[in-house]
């Protein structure tokens, strides 16, 4: 990959190392204070003893759900197709009403530490937490994947690093960071890092968004007219729909499927979900919801500013020749407006956000297979000592940061974009319809939760390996490369880039069917107390004793 100091001429790598080095060591200190206050045990480590409070664990759900994805593709998405890219914002914020009204609360009531609590508390423990776990996993590992990639790709760009093998070490710096956050800290140091992450994203973004509004008179309007001159003939159609996705009837229906992923897919995904219970009650949970929900919103508000001023300062035709293409709008912008130093500052602010997930996904993964798994499939519910699971823990988040550095390594350079699609696309079809199906529906059973999970699963990759996202698209005349992962090839039978608006309904119909056509009988006194416990929090205290 080549260097974003290409495209942005004077960008100082000592000064970037600099400010990301300050940024390590002070989360670092932070991490090891709170770690001493933690007391042993899987509660602490898994949801930080549920300590925290709404608004706080609010700041950290913004903080864990700001990827790098969110700052730097939506802001380039904006610079690049206006309209088309803002509804990716509209997207991501929607997603938390669902979450908020269908999710949060009832969660918080009926489960412990994961999702497989919730699945097993009216079901067969065994398969439904292996099931979990599965989805779980595979969710966190794409997700992974992608941030991994990413960050190889973001220092790279910034540091002037041009060769494969020292991306790759940087890519595992970055694995080795996060597991020492996890093994240090666990989920109340991982919490605090997601904190500051947070607030060094917004008022980063927030501070760049007054500066471009200031150099127009805080006058929108005259913001959209620079853009739309920079960006010559093709100006007018960004400020209308159509641009990206309103070409052809397969593009209409391929951005409603993304739509229904990025929507459906934010109250499925694990780590999310698992920040739920690092609140004493469901009061907290709604509360922490409600703070997410305002600060998410109050972010993807200033990628507007960012995404029109950056193509107003520094012009779509400049982004989409840089190195970095649609991910360097906003450190393009940031070198335009105040230079090496405001880049170095964003620059660090990414870096941030890219330590933060992956610290999150980490402790989400290597809980669920400590808790579903080796405690309740292998050991039966039967731990002997209560640190001996937060030690199979540990042991696993070394191993997902090992698995997770080779694999950024090995998807360095591709097109990492659809990572993360698969990730909420997956969340949406396998995780969703089980969590609302548990949670609302009497008759369901374990076989429906089997046949929903697992079949959203396979369905879900199938359509994503044979779709264009892999192979088959056209070249791009700009770069001379196909926009899919493999060039070259093309075996793709599937048409939507996003598999969404065909898994989704096919995991909730399997659901149904794998629940009416089995011969098993839903526990009904189970359901009445799950019921209960959902809706008004009674014996909701450790709801899943073993």
């Amino acid at each position: 990959m080549r260097v974003l100091a290409q495209g942005v001429a004077g960008s100082e790598p000592l000064l970037n190392i600099g400010i990301f080095a300050i940024f390590v060591v002070i989360t670092l200190v932070i991490v090891v204070r709170v770690s001493r206050k933690a007391r042993s045990g899987a509660s602490d480590f898994y949801t930080a003893g549920s300590a925290f409070t709404g608004p706080q664990n609010g700041i950290a759900i913004s903080g864990d759900y700001l990827s790098a994805a969110s700052f730097l593709g939506i802001a380039g998405a904006i610079a690049l197709n206006g309209y088309d890219g803002f509804l990716y914002s509209v997207g991501f914020l929607v997603a938390w009403l669902v979450a908020l009204l269908l999710v949060a609360e009832l969660l918080r009531n009926t489960g412990k530490f994961t999702m497989g609590d919730v699945l097993a508390f009216r079901m067969r423990q065994r398969p439904v937490r292996a099931a979990a776990a599965t989805s779980t996993l595979v969710v966190s590992f794409f997700y992974l994947l992608a941030q991994m990639a990413g960050a190889g790709g973001l220092i790279a760009l910034l540091l002037n690093v041009t060769d494969k093998t020292t991306q790759a070490f940087v890519i595992a710096i970055v694995g080795v960071l996060m597991i020492a956050y996890v093994l240090i800290g666990g989920m109340r140091g991982t919490t605090w890092v997601q904190i500051i992450k947070a607030a060094l994203l917004i008022i980063g973004a927030g501070v760049m968004t007054l500066w471009v509004l200031g150099l127009h008179g805080f006058n929108l309007s005259a913001l959209l007219g620079d853009a739309v001159s920079k960006a010559g003939d093709a100006g007018a159609a960004l400020l209308n729909p159509g641009k990206q996705y309103g070409k052809t009837g397969t593009s209409k229906l391929d951005f409603i499927s993304l739509g229904l992923a990025l929507v459906l897919g934010t109250a499925g995904l694990p780590h999310i979900l698992m920040r739920f219970y690092t609140v004493p009650t469901a009061k907290e949970a709604r509360r922490s919801v409600v703070w997410a929900i305002w600060l998410i919103g109050l972010f993807y508000l200033f990628t507007l500013v960012l995404g029109y001023g950056a193509g107003a300062l520094v012009g779509p035709t400049a982004i989409a020749k840089a190195p970095g293409g649609a991910n360097s709008a906003a450190p393009l912008l940031a070198y335009a407006l105040g230079g090496t130093v405001l880049l170095g500052i964003i620059a660090a602010v990414a870096f941030a956000t890219i330590l933060a997930v992956v610290a999150g996904l980490t402790i989400t993964a290597s809980a669920s297979f400590a808790h579903d798994i080796y405690a309740n499939v292998i050991k039966k519910g039967k731990v002997s000592g209560k640190d001996e699971e937060v030690k199979v823990a540990r042991i696993t988040a070394v191993v997902i940061g090992i698995v997770a550095i080779f694999g950024g390594v090995l998807a360095n350079g591709q097109n990492v974009a659809f990572l993360v699609a698969l990730a909420f696309a997956v969340a949406a079809s396998a995780n969703l319809p089980t969590i609302l199906y548990s949670l609302f529906w009497k008759r369901f059973n374990t076989s429906g939760a089997l046949w929903s999970i697992y079949g959203g699963l396979v369905i879900t990759i199938v359509l994503i390996i044979f779709s264009p996202v892999v192979s088959g698209k056209a070249v791009d005349a700009t770069t001379g490369k196909s926009p899919s992962m493999l060039q070259g090839v093309d075996f793709h039978w599937f048409p939507l880039d996003n598999p969404g608006l065909v898994s989704i309904p096919l995991s909730f119909l399997l659901g149904y069917l794998g629940t009416v056509l089995s011969k098993e009988k839903a526990d009904a006194n189970k359901y009445a107390e799950m019921e209960v416990r959902a809706l008004t929090g009674v014996g909701s205290e450790g709801a899943v004793e073993h």
